[in-house]
Parts: C-alpha cells; structure tokens; sequence
C-alpha cells in the first residue's frame, strides 16, 4: 500500500480542518446528525482494547464502522474480516461498500466520509493522530491514559476547542454507578468533611531493556516505534497473535507512564471527581522519603489530599478507591461499594445535594453526544486533568523531588532541570507534534 507523507497529508486534509466541517452525507442540515443516521466510524489500532469496542459499535443499529487502521497485519486483517462478516448482507445487496484497512492512519483521516474515529494504540501513539482527526474534523474516542506527556494532554484540550468536536476519554468507570453514587455520597457531606482520598494505582514505569527477538511477521515495526526512540523488536511490546493476551509496553517509560497512567487514569480521575476537581488539580505533589516505597502526597489549594498508597490505615488495604471523612469512609471499586458506617451507602438519592452526570455506558454516551455536540461524561478536559495527576506523580517518583505545580497555567512553579525536562518527551524523525 502506498504511504501517504505529511506533506500530502496536510494538503488532503486542509479543507477538512474547519470546525464547521460536515463530514458525511448523513449530517442534517443543522450540523447534527440525522436522528435516524449511521454514524460512519473509523478505528485507529485494533488490538485487545480496540478489539472490545469493534464488537460493542458493530452491535449499533446507528453506527456503520467503514475502516480500520494498525501497523500488524494480522489484527488489522482480523479487523477488516469481522466488520465485512457482519455487513456481508448490505455488501452483497450494494447497500454498503466492504471495509478498508490501513497501516498509515492519517489515509483513514484524509476520508469525508468517516465522521468519527475510535482510537486505542500504546499510550505514545494516541496523542497525534488524535490531534490529526480533530483537524480533519472527526469526533474522537480516545482510550485512557490520554497522553505520555503533560505537554500533549494540554494540546488536546485546546485542539477539541479550536475544532469543537466531541471527545470521550476511555476512564469508563465514570459510566458504572457504584463510582458516581459514591462521589455523589461524598461530595454531598455524607462522610462529613473529607480527610484524605487514598488510590492504589500500582507502580511508575521503567525504562526499556528488553532484548532483541526475531521480528514478528506483517508488524510494521517502525511505525509501532513510531515517535518512540527506535530500538530492537520484543515481543513483550507487540505480542505475536491477533488477541492473544495484553502487551506489557505500559511498564516501559517510553510508551507509557507504568500502573500509574495505566490504572491511574481509572483511579486518580475517579479520585479527582470526588474531590471537586475536574476542571483543577493538585499544587504541590510530594514523593515518599524512601525512593523504593510508596506513599507519595498530592496536595491541593484546598480540599483534602491525594495519597497513592496500598493502605489507608496499617494493616488494611486500599481496594480501589478509599474516601476518608470525619465521619465515616467510602470504598469503592469494579462492581464493589462499601461503608463505615454501613448506612452511608443506602442514602436515599433524594437525600443527596449533589447529583453528578449519569452516563447510559461509556460509549453509548459518547455517540449520544456526537449527535447532540454536548460534553460527554469524561470530556477531554476531565481525562487531560486525570492524566496529568498520574504524569506529576510519576515525575515526583522519577526525580525524587517535590514538584510545584499551577493547574490554571499547565505549567510547573520554578521546576528544577530535572523535573522541568519531563514536560514533553523528544520525538523521533517525523513523528513530531502537529500545529494545532
């Protein structure tokens, strides 16, 4: 397949970077969808997480998916075979066309008629062509951890703006309702005044030494690197198969933040809602005085701590996220929500002051914004704010050092070289940020 450079690129999506852009034949004439309209999806990656999401859009009746995208042979074929199984029939009575695989995703990008796309590629891979499919005026569901840098999580916000798109950040737990009720329990006073929010999140990541292994077959090698430093293939990074089991590259620095991105951007941004802070966040962010423990401290203008901890009390362990009040403590997990008292979690809905979004399921709410153009339930700002605690996190356990931070500027507060270098990470050959 020929590859599209960025030259081209820009020149073929130029005409499509407005945020006015009408994408598709199926946009009424006020810019929204037709009630009654297939929203025409692409997918970028097409590995395990992509892999969920295919099944769940290919089950809308008011979704078609048109074309799928990733640097493996295998998944994409994988890919492009279950989206023409389940419309063979349409196929064969011309009612729809077969769907078009790419290695390059910025061919997906430069097609009118795709009007959305899903992305979920390893964390260094989601930030450009996310900004690429706001310019080409798509709408956007991203998985989580949004981005591997500070830098690219505040670029994000500012390209959904510029372009007004709908953009869903993949921290699904904001769409389950044990976590919701027990944010709502707790920004509603019913623990009292909060003390201390705990996560458990696991561990930052390290950098990569895995050794060199033979070369899987169909992977494109150089375009998975893509942006990252380039170095030998393993198949821990890429596994051989089409979903034979997760990669583990979240552990390693340059494509990911380790557990503290990865289930960070699940637990910190669930932490963060109850906290009142979405559109904020942490001050000052202070690391353990044993490099090798845990314990670190994220301290907010006001409003109680942030501690990334196994245990909120010697001896008990946080499972999820852990809520201490004055008068009473919240947990709250996957599918588990519990109380001391006990009573606090039977409040009736009535009772409570505060009522927070209540989302039909994650990606459901995200198509019902993409036709009704409202913020959905985890907003790229929501996500870019959730990333960026696990980011400082992550650079207060790297440095060592206790890290000043202003979350109306998006900047650090007299960084020392060592922290201030971590803002952004360097890019490799073409793979540089796009102009937003």
């Amino acid at each position: 397949m020929a590859r599209l450079n960025r030259r081209g690129f820009v020149g073929t999506a130029a005409a499509l970077s407005v945020p006015t852009i009408i994408t598709s034949a199926i946009r009424a004439q006020d810019g929204k969808p037709a009630p009654s309209a297939r929203l025409r999806l692409g997918f970028i990656g097409t590995g395990k997480m992509n892999g969920g999401h295919l099944g769940y859009f290919l089950g809308q009746p008011d979704v078609q998916v048109v074309a799928v995208c990733d640097v493996d042979t295998k998944r994409r074929e994988d890919a492009r075979n279950r989206v023409d199984k389940k419309y063979a029939e349409e196929v064969k009575s011309g009612k729809a066309k077969g769907c078009a695989a790419f290695v390059d995703f910025r061919e997906l990008l430069a097609r009118p008629d795709i009007d959305a796309v899903v992305i979920a590629t390893p964390d260094h891979w989601h930030t450009i062509p996310a900004i690429e499919a706001l310019k080409a005026g798509k709408d956007v569901y991203c998985e989580k951890p949004l981005t591997l840098t500070l830098k690219e999580a505040k670029l994000l916000i500012d390209a959904t703006r510029k372009y007004n798109r709908v953009f869903q950040v993949g921290s699904q737990q904001r769409s389950s309702s044990e976590f919701r009720t027990a944010c709502e329990l707790v920004r509603s006073g019913r623990i009292g005044k909060l003390q201390a929010v705990y996560a458990g999140v696991g561990s930052p990541s390290v950098p990569c030494d895995l050794p060199e292994e033979p070369m899987e077959p169909g992977l494109d090698w150089d375009r998975w690197l893509g942006p990252a430093p380039m170095r030998p293939y393993n198949s821990v990074l890429a596994p051989r198969g089409v979903h034979n089991h997760f990669p583990n590259w979240r552990n390693y620095r340059e494509y990911s933040g380790g557990m503290m991105t990865d289930w960070g951007a699940h637990h910190f941004d669930i932490a963060q809602w109850g906290l009142g802070m979405d559109m904020s966040g942490p001050v000052e962010i202070i690391p353990p005085a044993d490099p090798k423990a845990k314990g670190l401290k994220y301290v907010y203008a006001s409003g109680a701590p942030l501690i990334h901890a196994d245990e909120y009390e010697p001896g008990k362990k946080v499972n999820g996220v852990a809520f201490i009040g004055s008068e009473g403590k919240i947990f709250v997990n996957r599918g588990y929500l519990a109380s001391d008292p006990d009573g606090i979690i039977k409040t009736p809905e009535k009772d409570l002051s505060v009522r927070l979004y209540k989302s039909v399921g994650h990606q459901r709410d995200w198509l019902d914004c993409v036709k009704s153009r409202k913020k959905p339930i985890c907003d790229v700002e929501i996500g870019a704010r959730s990333v960026a605690v696990c980011h400082l996190g992550n650079i207060a356990y790297w440095t060592g050092e206790t890290v000043r931070w202003n979350p109306q500027t998006w900047s650090f507060v007299d960084p020392s070289p060592a922290v201030a270098k971590w803002y952004d990470r360097e890019r490799r050959g073409e793979w540089q940020l796009p102009q937003v």
